[in-house]
């Protein structure tokens, strides 16, 4: 808020071209982080009164931690490649796409994951608040 020299003293109800300050107050409101009970979440978020920002770098390392995409694919690449290697390939071979495949889809869908998991679960939904993951603004 932009504070104006008077007579009387500090005004600090108008800007400097004298237009009240009450847009610019509710715009940064609306601008900034606020916290949100996952209830009303969940109940205002499909009718719009939120607007939702992820960090995807973040949303990706938790989603990957949180499905336990490591500890499901890395097994799923080795039981491929030795079934591939002892002949059985049309297992195998399946087996190591998907081990692959899971981390690159993962990547690419990790914020609308993580999106969906938060409005299931409270559990995920605060924990994404809290290690700013996930940044919900009243919209405008």
């Amino acid at each position: 808020m932009t504070e104006t020299h008077t007579d009387a003293g500090t005004d600090t109800g108008k800007n400097a071209e004298g237009a009240e300050n009450v847009e610019s107050a509710e715009s940064a409101e609306s601008a900034s982080a606020i916290y949100v009970p996952h209830q009303e979440f969940r109940t205002g978020l499909p009718y719009g009164r939120f607007r939702v920002i992820v960090n995807p770098e973040r949303a990706q390392k938790y989603v990957k931690h949180r499905l336990f995409v490591v500890g499901i694919s890395l097994p799923m690449l080795g039981i491929g490649v030795v079934l591939s290697l002892y002949g059985y390939l049309w297992v195998g071979l399946p087996m190591i796409v998907i081990g692959v495949l899971m981390h690159r889809v993962i990547k690419a869908h990790a914020p609308g994951i993580l999106l969906h998991l938060a409005l299931h679960n409270a559990k995920t939904y605060e924990e994404a608040m809290e290690y700013e993951i996930l940044e919900v603004r009243r919209a405008t």
